[in-house]
């Protein structure tokens, strides 16, 4: 495969696309000659399409000098992290003098997590923020992050991600055309249950319990003896509704934004993982973008994180107080059962680089 390539002023962005091509029969009399025909114009005006809806979708675009970058996530409008990525579109604007903007696209307009994961790697979307889970696919050093209990707390969790081996797993993807630009805080993850309240490991025994397009997070689950159902994020609300799984797991303003607390009535804060979100850009992008830009971007990003940073510690009080008043009842385990059923699962990871990178972070 070839790349396609359009003009972004003095920068490209580069597609894949494949040539399409129709072998000619060997027997040609009229009527396959003009079947022939027909099929090669038919053919002919798909590829023509194709490359226009790729153009259409690029993820890095030039209009009278403005250079755009298009922006996808999962996440509704009053998320905190949605709120984060606004201010740093406000501020890729604010620095590059308007020459450059960030169009956000919340709620999945463009896709899951993985398919947007998918859309970075060729160049039809410039940016996304994702959760690190989905992204372990991808990059296997991410599974780290889905390891469940090796986090102590919040502390410990920002100082990994502040360290250098979190700067280091942030440009893990890069080979796998992802590059990572910051991280965003998404708190700790927590189980919650429409019928049935959960105490104890025991108690999830049998349950369908969704979760994120993750192997680790499904062999967490199952460590725990329940039953991982992988369900995109925006369809879990009916998911619930409707008893396709018993219960999901997530941090407090993800529930609350998402309303699944109108149906789930039981919150069991045992904060089995802390999982970040993550900003990727386009490696494609990235390098078509001019040095400048690469620092304004940067720096956009990096401020963004700070805020995202106290958005989100207020928004996790608040949306904790209103699941309670919304009728829900919160549930505070002891952990430490929670986190011994899970030490066979992690111990089955070794020899693997998450393995590696687990005992680094548990050494810090």
């Amino acid at each position: 495969m070839r790349p396609f390539l359009y003009a972004q002023g003095n920068q490209f962005c580069s597609f894949r696309s494949k040539r399409f091509k129709v072998a000619a029969p060997k027997i040609m009399n009229q009527r396959i000659v003009m079947s022939f025909s027909v099929s090669r114009l038919v053919a002919r005006l798909t590829c023509l399409l194709l490359l226009v809806a790729l153009a259409t979708l690029s993820g890095c675009q030039q209009h009278s000098k403005v250079t755009v970058l298009k922006f996808a996530h999962s996440l509704p409008t009053d998320h905190p992290v949605h709120q984060a990525i606004m201010f740093m579109a406000k501020r890729v604007d604010e620095l590059s003098h308007g020459t450059m903007r960030v169009d956000v696209y919340p709620g999945g307009q463009l896709g899951s997590e993985r398919e947007v994961i998918e859309l970075l790697q060729i160049g039809s979307l410039a940016m996304a923020k994702v959760s690190s889970s989905p992204l372990e696919g991808f990059i296997p050093e991410m599974k780290v992050f889905s390891m469940p209990f090796i986090f102590r707390d919040s502390t410990h969790y920002w100082k990994v991600l502040n360290s250098d081996l979190g700067k280091k797993l942030l440009l893990a993807g890069e080979n796998v055309r992802l590059r990572g630009l910051g991280y965003y805080d998404a708190g700790a993850r927590s189980f919650y249950t429409v019928k049935k309240p959960i105490y104890k490991p025991e108690d999830l025994s049998g349950l369908k319990i969704r979760v994120q397009n993750s192997n680790t997070a499904i062999q967490l689950i199952q460590a725990l003896g329940g039953s991982a159902t992988p369900i995109a994020f925006g369809e879990l609300y009916t998911a619930l509704d409707q008893g396709v799984v018993d219960g999901a797991e997530n941090n407090p303003p993800s529930v609350y934004t998402s309303r699944h607390n109108e149906i789930a009535k039981y919150y069991t804060l045992d904060k089995h993982t802390y999982v970040p979100d993550i900003v990727l850009i386009s490696t494609y992008v990235w390098k078509g973008l001019s040095e400048q830009q690469r620092q304004w971007l940067q720096q956009a990003m990096d401020e963004s994180v700070a805020v995202e940073r106290e958005l989100w510690k207020k928004s996790t009080q608040d949306s904790l107080k209103k699941i309670e008043e919304s009728g829900v009842k919160i549930i505070y385990p002891d952990r430490q059962p929670f986190a011994d059923k899970v030490v066979r699962m992690r111990e089955s990871y070794k020899g693997t680089p998450a393995y590696d990178l687990m005992k680094q972070i548990q050494a810090m």
